[in-house]
């Protein structure tokens, strides 16, 4: 489990030589934003020793995942550079943004000397303009693992992920074959190899595949170029990280039956038929981990804790999905920041509603979601991903947050959960949304979460008592998780990008009032998200 250490935060190091009663910097206080705890877990003692082994290297591999994704969003010439900074409080919250820009903070600056973040990251030159992207003929550049430079004339080029980062992921493939001869378990085995052998092709999807086959292994190493929210330019980038994770058998058990649930969930989805007649796949898992190591984009800024993969249309088609629950970081979360916030926040006949079985079940839910709906649109029949380009992240992140808001209740009064009610999971559900929406209007979880509450609010999901404190009237909220699910999924299945866009645009936004409670959880002291301590020492390994 991660255990809290005394309030002890990030880079306190930043206030040594001060005096206590000398007031903190404004970037010291988003410092603290972020308390610290120890990312450790009790499963850690029934491994073998070769999986301790295992666990080390998997360590050693997530470090160099991490190299490569400093590159990917703030480039190794700019990180470099913040060894030159004089302020600590500064360099301290860098390292927790991966660069220059507060990603809980619509991504603005921090660093001096540092303007608006780049909408490519670093995936592609900064002075890249669009009609010189449209003339680069190599069909690589689509590729979601490729970046684009400029030779020395000054002409853009692709180069593939396994040529721009050979250096870094020669020392990954030597530490892969290590991994590979330690491995006794067969799937887990034939996993890293097929891995391995991705890092050297950029080609993921049977590595993927094997992935999804992979169901007794008490190890998990989710790692490679996964996700693509840093690509908000093209939507197609993704950035490397790794996590390393250890099986609770006993909660995954409790989980696994309701995989074979999801073609019957899809037909009872709130929308339009023509959107749900893709069958989703019943070949995944619902398995829930103690999560030991992140390392690159997962550990930027706020921290994942739930994971649904593979993203490849393909494998989710003809296989399904994986949801992989990080118990450990969830209650770490919860005990720390959603629970202060329910307390300041939700009105006393109805806080203690708000309860961790019915957290941990809308965050596992929302994973499961990312299956239902639709992938290919009705008109086109091309990717939906594809067809909203950069918006489709956040759309995608709103339609698994609703649709497993629905969902939940669906099992709950069918009697396939029973360690929570109805009326729990739409308090906890709205209580959760003060937090996401913490997370800022530029990032996917964010302007989903954001987007969420305003519709809420429209249609009447919950009021305010005379303290200002949220009062959820259930049965609103249940119609509004209706339509707002009916919006998103059709907005999916049209795959038009212009209608996606100006429909966030507009109500994407963190209004007045809004904003006045996200205030006041910030002057009550409540973290905003978490940092870790970690690695082999800190596991006893």
């Amino acid at each position: 489990m991660i255990c809290a250490m005394a309030v002890t935060m990030l880079a306190a190091v930043g206030c040594k030589g001060k005096k206590a009663t000398e007031p903190k910097s404004e970037i010291q206080q988003k410092v603290d934003e972020y308390a610290e705890f120890e990312l450790t877990s009790d499963l850690i003692q029934t491994l073998s020793a070769n999986e301790k082994e295992l666990v080390k290297l998997f360590i050693e591999i997530g470090d160099v995942m991490d190299e490569i994704y400093w590159d990917e969003y703030f480039g190794y010439e700019n990180r470099a550079s913040l060894d030159t900074l004089a302020d600590p409080a500064v360099k301290a919250f860098a390292r927790i943004q991966y660069g220059a820009w507060d990603r809980l903070d619509s991504e603005k600056p921090f660093v001096p000397g540092y303007g608006e973040r780049p909408l490519g990251a670093n995936f592609y030159p900064v002075d890249m303009t669009p009609e010189e992207y449209e003339s680069l003929a190599d069909p690589l550049k689509e590729s979601q693992y490729s970046v684009i430079r400029r030779d020395a004339e000054g002409k853009l080029y692709v180069l593939p992920y396994h040529k721009a980062y050979e250096k870094e992921l020669a020392k990954v493939d030597s530490l892969m074959e290590k991994a590979i001869a330690l491995a006794d378990n067969a799937g887990l085995k034939k996993y890293l190899e097929a891995r391995r052998e991705a890092f050297r092709t950029d080609d993921y999807f049977q590595s993927d595949m094997v992935w999804m086959d992979m169901k007794d292994s008490k190890l998990d190493f989710v790692v490679g170029p996964i996700e693509n929210y840093d690509d908000a330019l093209h939507g197609l980038k993704c950035s490397h990280e790794a996590f390393v994770l250890v099986k609770d058998e006993q909660w995954s058990n409790d989980l696994s039956k309701f995989a074979a649930l999801l073609p019957e969930m899809q037909k009872l989805l709130p929308c339009d038929e023509k959107y749900k007649k893709e069958v989703p796949g019943t070949d995944c898992d619902i398995n829930v981990y103690d999560v030991v190591y992140y390392a690159g984009d997962c550990n930027a800024g706020s921290k994942t804790i739930a994971i649904n993969l593979p993203n490849d249309e393909r494998v989710q088609l003809a296989k399904g999905s994986r949801r992989l629950q990080l118990k450990n970081a969830m209650k770490a979360k919860f005990d720390n920041i959603m629970v202060p916030i329910a307390k300041l926040m939700v009105c006393d006949e109805q806080v203690d509603s708000v309860t961790f079985n019915a957290f941990f079940g809308n965050t596992c839910y929302h994973e499961v979601a990312h299956g239902l709906g639709i992938k290919n649109t009705v008109n086109t029949g091309i990717p939906c991903r594809q067809a909203l380009g950069a918006q489709y992240s956040a759309w995608e992140e709103a339609k698994a947050d609703v649709c497993g808001l629905f969902l939940t209740e669906q099992l709950i009064e069918r009697g396939d959960i029973t360690n929570t009610t109805v009326n729990q999971n739409y308090i906890t559900f709205i209580a959760g949304i003060l937090r996401s929406v913490r997370f800022g209007a530029t990032e996917a979880h964010g302007v989903a979460n954001i987007m969420c509450y305003n519709y809420f609010k429209e249609h009447g999901a919950f009021t305010r008592n005379s303290q200002g404190k949220y009062v959820i009237d259930v049965e609103k909220a249940r119609e509004a998780a209706r339509g707002w699910a009916s919006i998103i999924i059709a907005m999916e299945g049209e795959g038009d990008m212009a209608a996606a866009k100006a429909y966030s645009d507009k109500n994407g936004k963190i209004g007045e009032e809004l904003q006045n409670d996200l205030d006041a959880i910030r002057n009550a002291n409540i973290p905003r998200d978490i940092v870790y301590k970690q690695g082999a020492k800190v596991l006893g390994l």
